[in-house]
């Protein structure tokens, strides 16, 4: 009887045991299966970012409106009315529109910013001033989302369009003829931000992001894992040291938009420092990954047998050499692992960024900490609220070179660790 009843308990614990095995699986396959949707759904939405289609038409680069000096210097040649030798290409290539609303529904197919874009090449190369050549201006974004999505005037997402029939006429007259080319949009990695969609790149973004984090590096691992060397190794065990102990655990838990708040109270209404620079974004960074760096470090450092302490201290090595030739080396991959997580957290942070001013319009490349800038996730943040479809498949492509970035960061942690922990 005793061993039925026995049989009977197994039975059911077992019976309880893979029950729970499968809702252990199946909850990994629901997250694997909700990280796969959102990857599709969001490369879906970025592909369109990645081509950018351009219309080729034959411009004569006269001399009377590009080089008003007459001397082809590069002074004379930035003066030159490049909008009117646009429009009289637009005109030259479609003679049948003379209505003058026609005229400016005509000029509007191509990007505002083409004038700029022909400015470029002819400051490149002064010597075809004079010639007629073949150039490739990019399509207005209302347009070239038109090709992209085989729209005529219907919306898509429940976002309203701006091309009339008459445009679409134009536009599939330039289709027919050749004229229209489908590029790869390397522009989007090489330009900085543009009102216009067609236009706007990351590269400003991109450079604040670097110097951010740059500064970030610089300031919160050297003073984190000191501090937390000096916590766990020096300081006396005391009320005000758990005190301090306590406080840096909070500070860890502490919402990253208060740490804007900080910031924008001391570092920019208190000592002044100049708003929307990544200094002053990395030292906000800084108090934020510091916290996190000193439990990571002192989790490191509380691994350590303390028997490799004791040996050290026997073999007559002083408590600095004790700490960085024996201890420092066993965990040190713990605490590049921690560290490179903090900066891949740092990396993603916006509501930091946003409170201290880098939310505003910034289309320089920063080539210093010091000059205004703005960062990856701000540029998301500002595309994501503009309603227009060109910037919603903008901040897609933008959220996944963001996440290939913070993918790449824990890459890096998994592969430094393995490569440098150490058996003990």
């Amino acid at each position: 009887m005793t061993e039925i009843l026995h049989r009977k308990s197994l039975k059911k614990r077992l019976r309880r045991e893979t029950y729970f095995k499968r809702f252990c699986l199946s909850t990994i396959i629901f997250a694997l299966c909700f990280l796969l949707f959102f990857a599709v759904d969001i490369t879906s939405r970025a592909l369109p970012a990645f081509h950018q289609h351009y219309v080729h038409f034959d411009v004569t680069l006269d001399p009377n409106l590009l080089d008003p000096l007459g001397d082809s210097s590069a002074e004379s040649l930035q003066q030159g009315d490049y909008n009117a030798l646009v429009k009289q290409t637009l005109r030259n290539a479609f003679p049948e529109v003379t209505n003058r609303g026609d005229k400016r529904k005509l000029y509007k197919i191509i990007s505002i910013n083409s004038p700029y874009v022909l400015a470029d090449y002819l400051q490149k190369y002064p010597e075809k001033l004079g010639e007629t050549i073949n150039f490739a201006f990019p399509l207005d974004d209302e347009f070239d989302l038109a090709l992209k999505y085989d729209l005529n005037t219907e919306g898509k997402d429940g976002i309203s369009r701006n091309v009339s029939d008459t445009q679409i006429i134009w536009l599939t007259k330039l289709r027919d003829n050749g004229q229209i080319e489908n590029r790869l949009n390397f522009a989007f990695l090489s330009n900085n931000d543009s009102r216009e969609s067609e236009t706007a790149g990351i590269l400003g973004a991109l450079i604040g992001s670097f110097w951010l984090l740059l500064i970030t590096l610089i300031l919160s691992v050297p003073l984190g894992v000191l501090a937390a060397i000096y916590l766990s190794e020096f300081a006396p065990e005391n009320k005000f040291t758990d005190f301090i102990e306590v406080n840096i655990n909070n500070l860890a838990a502490v919402p990253s938009i208060v740490f804007g708040l900080l910031g924008l109270a001391i570092f920019l209404n208190f000592f002044g420092l100049p708003r929307s620079t990544p200094f002053v974004g990395g030292l906000v960074l800084s108090l934020m990954s510091m916290p996190t760096i000193i439990i990571v470090t002192r989790t490191a450092l509380k691994s350590v047998p303390q028997s490799i302490r004791e040996a050290a201290l026997g073999l007559g090595a002083s408590r600095m050499q004790m700490i960085f030739h024996h201890v420092l080396p066993v965990c040190f991959p713990s605490i590049l692992t921690g560290s490179i997580i903090a900066m891949a957290q740092a990396l993603g942070e916006t509501a930091p960024l946003l409170m201290i001013g880098m939310v505003a319009f910034i289309i320089n490349t920063p080539s210093n900490p010091l000059e205004f800038a703005s960062a990856l996730p701000v540029q998301i943040f500002i595309w994501a609220d503009t309603p227009e479809l060109g910037f919603v498949a903008r901040s897609a492509a933008a959220i996944l070179v963001l996440l290939v970035f913070l993918i790449t960061f824990n890459l890096l942690a998994i592969i430094l660790r393995q490569k440098l922990s150490r058996k003990l």
